[in-house]
Order: structure tokens, then C-alpha cells, then sequence
């Protein structure tokens, strides 16, 4: 039985799904948002969605309305008798909460698996997770995509001499060894200890950096305190120039202050997360295609492990 396929978004995520329905070919869904004065919502679609493969394109970057109103929206579908309902979330909130890290505190990520898979997806399109170990959180399928498959052929035509890959802190060094290899470029690290969240303690770097022209590879940017004081130790320690790499652009309070006033030549993003205001010093790079194609290949049930290596 042949099941139509429609994209639709949710409020924050508009921009880009209309550049990922663009890519695809087709027209983006056609949904209502209703909110009451209270600040209660109510998100609904205002085309049939019954037996059809529904992908409802949101990232859930604060504040909880972005999550919320995708799991109205997925309630929604399942309700109104939808074939298959795939979230699409270019950036999943909550991804720091991946462990108890200390007692007494929640799991966040785990109980935000919980509620998707309570509110009736079938499967989850996400990218770069802070945590990897998420996707054991969920019992249903969950295709995990790498900006590397963006980044690194953009690395590749700035044609950087004396390149170097740093990670901003231990916990990146796998990512910035996968980086180091595709590049065949030589790898540092920054360590870093916390006071505190979003406070940067002490921070060192570990490797040769004299001379060199130095990549920062990260999945996220936040405050940017880690970001900015690594760039600055990267410098003081001879580098001759230093840009950053990182697919979520959540850039809360003083990030863009400390960006603008930091030794960052560049700052990469991709729009998974829409720009809070514009930045001389930030370029951002659409994820719109790969995300089109592996809505096609999973619609049209073709393999999309080639998405996940690094071309």
C-alpha cells in the first residue's frame, strides 16, 4: 500500500524545514498555531495526515515549548491516524543530562525518550548528540547524523597550511580525533576543569601548537567560555591563527560578546539551532540536504550508513 510522504514543522524549526522540503522537492505541510493567553498552545495540521509517513522536522533547544509542542505534534498525528511518524531533530535538548552526574538529579535525556516514544514516534532523526550513549535511551530506531559529512569537505577548500584539530576539552577527543584522521592533520587537546556549569575553571593545552593554524572541533556552543578561553590559550601558546567548528549554535547569554571579542578568526555553525542575531565573525552552514536525503532514503527504505562516514 503506497503511503504519501509529508514534512511538517514546528514553530522554531520553520527556516529550516522549509530549506529541507525545498531540497527534497516538495511542498512543506500546512499546520495552525493556536495559543491562549495563559501561554498554553495548540499546534494542529491543517491537511490529512491519515496513512500517510509523517516527518515533523524540530529542534528542542530551549525554552521547553520547542519540546513540548513536537510531542503535541506527534500526539497529533498518531491521533489523526498517521501511517508512520518520524521526529526529526536536528538538535536534541537535554543531551547534557545523559548520566547522573552527581545525586539527586534527573536524567533528562532518558525521561525525554521516554515522552517521544510515549507520545507515538516510530523513529528519530537527530545529529551530533552530545552524548552518543543516548540513543540506547530509546526502543525504537534512531539514525544519528554527523556534521563532519558538512564540515570537512568545507575544511578541505580553505586550503589551511600548518592545520591542526583541537578538542576544547577531554570529552571531545574522539570527535577531534575522527577529525585529526580525515584531514591527516595532527591533533591537540585543551583540558579544562569546571567550578561550576557554564564556568571554565583551569585550562591547559596539550600539544604543539607553535606556528600552526589551529581547528576547534565541538558539537556545541553554549555560553562559549570554554571556546573563547581555549582560543586564547591556543594563541598565547604560538598559534597563528585559531577558528572553531561546532554544529549547534545554542549561543546563550555572553557567547556572542565573547566570540566578537575573542581571537576567533571564524566561528562555523550549521542551522540546526536558528541564529539569535547575526555575528561578522559566525557563518553558518545549511544541514538542509542532508537531512532531505536521509528523509528520502529512509521514506524510500534504502540504507543510510553512507551518511554517517565522513566523505
Amino acid at each position: 500500500m503506497y503511503s504519501p510522504l509529508k514534512i511538517f514543522s514546528g514553530q522554531n524549526s520553520r527556516q529550516l524545514t522549509e530549506k529541507i522540503t525545498q531540497s527534497y522537492g516538495i511542498e512543506l505541510g500546512k499546520t495552525s498555531y493556536t495559543k491562549f493567553s495563559d501561554g498554553e498552545f495548540q499546534p494542529s495540521y491543517e491537511e490529512t495526515v491519515r496513512g500517510n509517513y509523517v516527518f515533523i522536522v524540530q529542534s528542542t533547544q530551549m525554552p521547553s515549548d520547542n519540546l513540548f509542542e513536537l510531542l503535541l505534534m506527534i500526539d497529533a498525528a498518531r491521533r489523526a491516524s498517521a501511517y508512520k511518524i518520524v521526529a526529526v531533530m536536528p538538535y536534541f535538548g537535554f543531551a547534557r543530562q545523559d548520566r547522573k552526574d552527581r545525586p539527586r538529579v534527573s536524567i533528562g535525556a532518558k525521561l525525554v525518550a521516554n515522552l517521544l516514544m510515549a507520545a507515538g514516534v516510530d523513529r528519530i532523526v537527530t545529529m551530533d548528540l552530545h552524548a552518543d550513549q543516548i540513543q540506547g535511551f530509546f526502543d525504537i530506531p534512531v539514525d544519528h547524523l554527523y556534521a563532519s559529512a558538512i564540515f570537512i569537505p568545507h575544511i578541505i577548500t580553505m586550503n589551511i597550511d600548518n592545520l591542526v584539530v583541537a578538542s576544547p576539552d577531554m570529552g571531545g577527543t574522539k570527535r577531534a580525533n575522527t577529525y585529526a584522521k580525515f584531514l591527516k592533520a595532527p591533533m591537540v587537546i585543551s583540558y579544562k576543569s569546571r567550578e561550576k556549569a557554564n564556568i571554565v575553571g583551569e585550562m591547559k593545552v596539550i600539544g604543539d601548537i607553535e606556528g600552526k593554524n589551529v581547528i576547534i572541533m565541538d558539537d556545541m556552543i553554549d555560553t562559549a567560555g570554554t571556546l573563547t578561553k581555549a582560543a586564547k590559550i591556543i594563541m598565547d601558546g604560538g598559534a597563528k591563527s585559531v577558528r572553531a567548528f561546532a554544529t549547534h549554535a545554542v549561543l546563550s547569554g555572553p557567547a556572542f560578546d565573547r566570540i566578537n571579542n575573542s581571537p576567533l578568526v571564524e566561528v562555523y555553525v550549521t542551522d540546526s539551532i536558528p541564529l539569535k542575531q547575526k555575528s561578522d565573525k559566525i557563518k553558518v552552514l545549511s544541514v538542509a540536504d542532508l537531512f532531505a536525503d536521509v528523509i528520502k532514503k529512509i521514506y524510500n527504505y534504502q540504507s543510510i550508513s553512507s551518511t554517517f562516514i565522513v566523505p
